[in-house]
């Protein structure tokens, strides 16, 4: 039924990849002269050890199609493999020496959730806080596409992982090939994270602190080297550089590839840009005008912490400047609902992704004038094109599903003893990959303290909100194994 041959060797790559993005963390080391090296070290050897194996016991599979069912299955799993593998970083250096801790961080990262355990980020060594970031990095694009990119020239197919990994509403093609496709959305990534990382280290960010940002930045991850994130530079010109990144990050890399090709007016002309844009705009107002005139701020200042909170949690990236729970208890429900928005689709963040709730928004005014005209067609559009009614309805599913899960998340935290708000935030903040939640794990807080069970929880749901429900719900469902 499955061709598990396959999977194997898929699996194989992804174990060597891991270990050669492990072996980049080990000048750094080397340089600040961490205790790590020899943990990063063994932690890449194994991982290529590992996967050099797999190779040669699957290299001779025969049947090189990978099936769409196979490809969900691949994308699942290949996460989970790469969490498994990433977590030797941690452990192997004493930094974390709980699995539990271990792998709750290396999902985050992978996830670009950037919710922490660690409670004294600045004392962690240098080569692990590198690979701490190169795992949001990685994820931020995901791992899957690059592999996409290689897998054709290893005379594998790669489609059925594109699919796999961006289901639902997926971004325009802009080349036919997928292979292609992958490579220039690497090449956007890449660029992108270069260049934020020139300019944050002409703010005075060292060269280390600018790459990490750069790579969780671009990653909508949001893991910093500083405890405090951002806050701790308090520097206005590093926070516009971060919040132009971020808001990149969370654009369609579609959008970006057309707009660096000179097609602005085929940017501005797309309804989700347009709202994702718009929506920052608005919320941010209203939330400088609500922090000025509660005489928290001037409003220089107001507009500042603003706009910067805004962006960072509605791209679900998670840096923070300052505690939005500390503000009114308007605004802190204002950022709660923020975590369920999430920016556009086909970039790096995750949530429930603007053109979700825009088209749900245009098909529910649609049903008034439906009531009103019961004969008349009324065709959902979109960009000029009609949405197909199937898509109405995969997406009232999503978000059905996504809110219910949302629930189960904060009842199964209730139930371990955590309050009702932290539960509900920290639900909300792992499902939506955001990182910072409400109550005891906000902006200033983290998920040391969660209890073990919840933190496997919160884990499961990291995942789910990473590969967008379906991706991994697929699995428990009985005719995803039946035999065909």
């Amino acid at each position: 039924m499955f061709n598990y041959k396959l999977i194997i060797k898929i699996m194989s790559i992804l174990m060597v990849l891991n270990g050669i993005f492990m072996s980049i963390c080990l000048p750094f080391s080397w340089y600040f002269g961490g205790e790590d090296f020899r943990a990063l070290l063994g932690s890449a050897l194994i991982a290529i050890s590992l996967g050099t194996v797999m190779w040669l016991l699957t290299r001779n599979s025969i049947n090189k199609e990978l099936r769409k069912r196979e490809g969900y299955l691949v994308v699942t799993i290949g996460w989970l493999v790469m969490s498994l593998i990433g977590t030797l970083p941690y452990m192997l250096s004493g930094e974390i020496t709980n699995f539990t801790d271990a792998f709750f961080e290396t999902l985050s990262g992978f996830s670009t959730t950037g919710a922490t355990i660690l409670e004294d980020i600045e004392s962690v060594s240098k080569g692990i806080l590198l690979w701490r970031s190169m795992s949001q990095w990685i994820g931020g694009m995901g791992i899957i596409v690059l592999t996409v990119a290689i897998l054709p020239i290893l005379g594998i197919g790669g489609m059925q992982l594109f699919v796999a990994e961006a289901p639902g509403i997926s971004p325009d093609k802009f080349q036919p090939r997928i292979k292609e496709t992958a490579k220039r959305l690497w090449i956007i990534y890449i660029g992108f994270t270069g260049l934020e990382m020139i300019f944050l280290m002409v703010g005075d960010m060292t060269f280390f602190d600018a790459l990490n940002h750069s790579l969780t930045t671009m990653a909508s991850g949001g893991f910093s080297t500083k405890n405090s994130s951002i806050a701790y530079y308090d520097s206005a010109y590093i926070d516009f550089i971060i919040v132009t990144f971020m808001f990149l990050a969370g654009t369609n890399f579609t959008m970006i590839y057309f707009g660096l090709h000179g097609k602005i007016k085929k940017v501005f002309q797309n309804q989700e840009f347009r709202t994702y844009g718009i929506f920052c705009l608005v919320i941010t107002i209203f939330c400088t005008l609500g922090i000025w005139m509660n005489g928290n701020e001037n409003l220089i200042d107001s507009f500042r912490y603003s706009i910067f909170q805004v962006v960072s949690i509605i791209t679900t990236t998670g840096y923070i400047t300052k505690d939005y729970t500390a503000w009114t208890p308007l605004l802190t429900m204002l950022f709660f609902f923020l975590m369920f928005v999430g920016a556009s689709a086909g970039s790096t963040a995750g949530g429930i992704k603007i053109i979700r709730h825009l088209i749900l928004v245009k098909n529910s005014f649609l049903e008034f004038n439906r009531q009103i005209h019961p004969s008349a067609i009324l065709p959902l559009r979109l960009n000029g094109r009609t949405v197909n009614g199937e898509i109405t309805f995969q997406i009232l599913a999503f978000v059905m599903l996504y809110l219910t899960i949302f629930a189960l998340g904060s009842l199964g935290m209730a139930l371990l003893g955590v309050d009702l708000v932290t539960a509900m935030g920290a639900a909300a903040s792992c499902l939506g990959n955001v990182g910072p939640g409400i109550g005891s794990v906000g902006p200033v807080a983290n998920f040391a303290h969660m209890p073990t069970v919840g933190k496997w929880i919160l884990s499961l749901l990291m995942l789910l909100g990473r590969l967008e429900l379906f991706t991994v719900l697929i699995l428990f469902t009985p005719f995803f194994w039946r035999k065909t």
